[in-house]
């Protein structure tokens, strides 16, 4: 991956006047060179592992979070690099998986990204059982990282064939969790510590709650509350070491609950963040003698990409840092104290909100409408100053109810702070919502039990560092797998492979074994399902077994989703939406399996051949040995002991060339002649030649024979028994979304019910120094419908933006 510069003012600043009190004895960087050097070089470290780990982050724009059945879930997929957000076109496909609460995909797709974006559908099948589902998509390079870095969102699936409501919702404690996170990783025997502490239901949502700490014998040592999402902290100083503190937790229905705090340390260290006027102190405490507390480091990084690193020592038992306001990046940084063995000891995250965003101003003709009436939208978008500024949106409209309250993620809040946090996080635009004392704690909350790396320390001070498992994919999707031999299991290097799929249009691709057996194959233009031809040269080796690798991730993010049970209230609308879904299934379908066919090479995989011979042109024999004899001079047909050959004449020298040509069937090789004379040539459209040394990937070929059936299918050609055959699907083919016009009388006054839920879904919003003009329709349902626009300029600014639109029945 290439080196991702980062902004002068990320580069580390070592001493320098970060330091300041009598607390902390200040170290210059000649002093301190000799015993410190070994632990100032964990930044240059991490820079170095940040280049060749360089992140990519992906988001995806789902049309709307609520879905009957059999409706169609549309997304677009913004890609950029991990560290300034912007557009990162270096990965070619996304994945995308649906996955149930059991983490097991029910739908996958592969998108194209052209210009670090891409568009794709699901069909969420009629048998799909209610519940919620988990959206998420990374690209193979992603599958380095832990799969929590891989983007996630949920959305809600009921199947109206089936009972999902239930009279009374649960009030018991059951499925309630709490957990507490002391701040820096610890507590420590008579050290003051801030805790952090969340509480959430079964549904991953927020549980307002209060409560006591006891000791273990009862006694109370502190209270806490929560502020925000079920968030909320508290300072508590442990007098024991291995002594049990309990949270006595009050619910609000009046239930209590009761969960253990981590265990207190004999020794250790305790970390403080103190928010100032002019930025941030940092205290670390240990109880350690002074004299015998080693040196310690602090390093900030934001993203992967080092901003301060200060050396630091003892005094008191304490030592204080000072981070100017200036030096803070926008995101989440993350403050690590290392000890002088560079072991990390404590760790604490700090948010700072991005001083700017794209501005993104929506506005339509009016506020009410009624049925089938045509809605005008205009969007603008702009940077700093309010200055217009290009980019790339998605648009949905969809129709708000009952069922469809919860908001999706913005692209915004997604990329600078749930990206880079554990877990599901309720409401992340509400830390991006206003600059208010109350805001900025509930943040600092989410901070104190939500923090995580997406690298391990030792990863990065390992040398040298291994090569990653997976690489981008740059050029296209890339089908991989193992060729081993078929009697003992063992890896079969350096033997050439062939991937063909049969068609009109011949593909065909060549890999390399590697000393481990892996293949790989560089796969362009190749869209929708087929069925691919794996094999080897069996006429050298017939002994090898293929295995091809799903490219989908194994690996999955720690979930916690329940069954799904909505409140009796919402039968009539839960009615509601199964009509509207049978009403458009019933007259729209046809208009939904509608795809825009993509731009692909239409000349054959060897391009223009050197002859051609359109095998119509000429009188048909019924035997292929007569058909090469009479039609075909550039090539010859020999026989040597028994089995036929072909010699194909080098036209710039007028010789035969000694060894037999790569002869291919819709592009599928034949490496047995006898088979390609045994072929039926009244099922051969075409023949072509190449007549010249043919190259292909790393293999080097006298002359090339391709011959094509008029259907593309092989004709009556069986395969050798060794083949791998497979269905395999490619790059998913972009689904057109249809939206009925109504924009002459005749169309306003069609009998056909229009119940659309989701009346517009555009992807490709381009939008430039002039406002962009775009329009739909409304549909026969009244009810208060939602415009939500999300976009990404060129620069790395990112927005949203929400409005709303009434239709109001006809009188």
């Amino acid at each position: 991956m290439p080196a991702c510069p980062f902004e002068s003012r990320h580069v580390a600043r070592l001493g320098a006047g970060l330091l300041t009190g009598g607390l902390l004895w200040s170290m210059s960087l000649g002093s301190a060179y000799a015993q410190s050097d070994s632990l100032r070089t964990l930044d240059r470290q991490l820079s170095r592992y940040s280049q060749q780990r360089l992140p990519e982050k992906l988001f995806l724009h789902v049309d709307r979070p609520f879905y009957v059945s059999g409706e169609i879930m549309w997304f677009k997929v913004y890609a950029v690099d991990g560290v300034l957000h912007k557009p990162l076109t270096t990965s070619k496909v996304a994945y995308v998986e649906l996955l149930d609460k059991e983490q097991k995909p029910v739908l996958q797709g592969k998108i194209a990204l052209q210009n670090a974006a891409g568009q794709g559908t699901f069909v969420l099948p009629k048998s799909l059982a209610s519940g919620t589902y988990t959206v998420r998509a990374y690209t193979n390079w992603m599958k380095n990282f832990p799969p929590e870095y891989y983007f996630h969102s949920t959305i809600t699936v009921v199947n109206t064939f089936g009972s999902v409501t239930k009279a009374t919702p649960d009030q018991t404690a059951t499925g309630i969790d709490a957990q507490f996170f002391p701040e820096g990783g610890h507590l420590v025997k008579g050290l003051t510590s801030t805790v952090a502490f969340k509480i959430n239901d079964q549904h991953n949502q927020g549980v307002a709650a209060s409560g006591i700490i006891v000791d273990q014998r009862g006694q109370n040592v502190a209270q806490f509350s929560t502020l925000k999402f079920g968030l909320g902290s508290f300072s508590f100083t442990p007098t024991e070491a291995g002594a049990t503190y309990s949270a006595i937790i009050q619910l609000p229905n009046r239930q209590t609950l009761t969960r253990k705090l981590p265990a207190v340390q004999e020794q250790g260290y305790v970390l403080h963040l103190a928010p100032t006027a002019d930025g941030l102190t940092i205290t670390v405490q240990t109880p350690t003698p002074a004299e015998a507390a080693d040196d310690i480091l602090l390093l900030g990084h934001a993203r992967q990409q080092p901003f301060v690193a200060v050396m630091g020592r003892f005094r008191d038992n304490k030592a204080v840092f000072t981070i100017n306001k200036k030096d803070l990046p926008e995101g989440i940084a993350h403050f690590t104290v290392f000890n002088a063995a560079r072991k990390p000891l404590c760790e604490r995250l700090y948010f700072t909100p991005p001083a700017q965003q794209l501005a993104i101003q929506a506005s339509i003709n009016k506020q009410e409408y009624a049925p089938r009436e045509k809605v005008s939208l205009q969007l603008a978008t702009a940077g700093p100053g309010a200055q217009p500024l290009a980019a790339s949106a998605s648009v949905a409209v969809y129709r708000l109810d009952s069922l469809s309250t919860a908001s999706g993620a913005s692209i915004n809040s997604y990329l600078w702070l749930a990206s880079d946090l554990k877990g599901h996080l309720e409401n992340p635009d509400y830390y991006f919502s206003a600059n208010s004392p109350e805001v900025a704690q509930a943040a600092d909350n989410l901070m104190l039990t939500q923090g995580w790396s997406r690298f391990r320390w030792d990863e990065v001070q390992t040398a040298p560092r291994p090569a990653p498992t997976f690489y981008p994919e740059t050029s296209g999707h890339w089908i991989q797998g193992k060729l081993t031999h078929r009697g003992t299991g063992q890896a079969a290097p350096g033997i050439p492979v062939y991937l063909a799929s049969p068609s009109r249009q011949p593909r065909l691709y060549s890999s390399i074994s590697q000393p481990d057996g892996r293949l790989q194959f560089d796969l362009r233009d190749y869209y929708g399902p087929k069925e691919i031809v794996v094999q080897t040269n069996t006429q050298v080796d017939s002994t090898y077994q293929v295995e091809i690798y799903s490219p989908f991730s194994t690996a999955f993010a720690p979930t916690r989703h329940t069954a799904l049970q909505l409140p009796e209230s919402l039968r009539p609308e839960l009615a509601q939406r199964h009509l509207q879904a049978q009403v458009q299934t019933a007259y729209f379908k046809k208009f939904t399996n509608q795809y825009t066919l993509p731009q692909t090479d239409s000349l054959p995989f060897y391009g223009k051949p050197d002859e051609r011979y359109l095998l119509d042109a000429y009188t048909r024999f019924k035997v292929m040995e007569e058909v090469m004899r009479e039609y075909v001079p550039g090539v010859l047909v020999r026989i040597r002991k028994g089995q036929f050959h072909f010699q194909v004449i080098d036209h710039l020298n007028n010789v035969p060339m000694t060894d037999d040509p790569l002869v291919v069937l819709d592009g599928v090789p034949i490496f047995n002649t006898n088979k390609v004379i045994a072929l039926d040539p009244l099922k051969i459209q075409k023949l072509d030649v190449i007549t010249s040394r043919y190259f292909h990937g790393r293999q080097i070929h006298q002359g090339l024979v391709s011959y094509s059936t008029y259907k593309g299918d092989l004709g009556s050609y069986k395969l050798d028994a060794h083949a791998l055959l497979q269905e395999y699907e490619g790059l998913q083919l972009q689904r057109e979304f249809y939206a009925p016009r109504y924009d002459t009388p005749q169309a306003q006054q069609s009998r056909l019910p229009d119940f659309r839920n989701l009346l517009y879904w555009n992807p490709q919003v381009t939008t430039s120094a002039a406002a962009t003009d775009l329009t739909f329709y409304t549909a026969d349902l009244p009810g208060r419908y939602v415009v939500v626009v999300q976009g990404m300029a060129a620069n790395g600014l990112a927005g949203s933006h929400r409005i709303f639109l009434q239709v109001k029945s006809a009188l």
